[in-house]
């Protein structure tokens, strides 16, 4: 009996469009670190961000770079919301969105249009940032460096 040999490829895409399904995600300019970042936010807006050890690892130029991503969970609806830094070390997470410091991802029910605007314009309050908009799906070119 012949053995043969396969090959198993994962499907990366599919793993990426079922991360992204009910999801919306925003982008911040703010010049901030990521730890005041979520202390603004958490004070400004009644979040609670904080550092559960969740980082995103690419490999660039044979070098590894580590993207802290930041938690929160809603105790009232199943909604998470994750916070991650853009930036590190002169490398992107989304290098298609290179003047975006932060990526706010909204995961796990729906968020109506009202309430995103609504979260959007409190962002803007913050003092610190310059910018805050919605990033559509396809926008994103790399969205599997989201995928955690």
């Amino acid at each position: 009996m012949a053995e043969r040999n396969q090959k198993l490829i994962l499907d990366t895409d599919q793993l990426t469009e079922e991360f992204f399904e009910d999801t919306r995600l925003l982008g911040i300019m703010a010049s901030v670190k990521g730890y005041q970042f979520c202390w603004h936010l958490n004070n400004s807006i009644g979040v609670n961000f904080h550092d559960n050890n969740l980082e995103i690892q690419l490999n660039k130029k044979k070098r590894n770079y580590f993207f802290t991503v930041y938690e929160y969970a809603e105790s009232t609806r199943f909604l998470s919301h994750y916070l991650y830094n853009n930036q590190r070390d002169g490398e992107y997470l989304l290098p298609e969105f290179k003047h975006l410091d932060f990526l706010w991802l909204m995961k796990g029910d729906e968020v109506s249009d009202d309430s995103l605007q609504e979260t959007i314009q409190t962002i803007k309050t913050i003092n610190t940032v310059q910018l805050v908009v919605e990033l559509t799906n396809e926008k994103i070119k790399n969205k599997e460096h989201l995928v955690f």
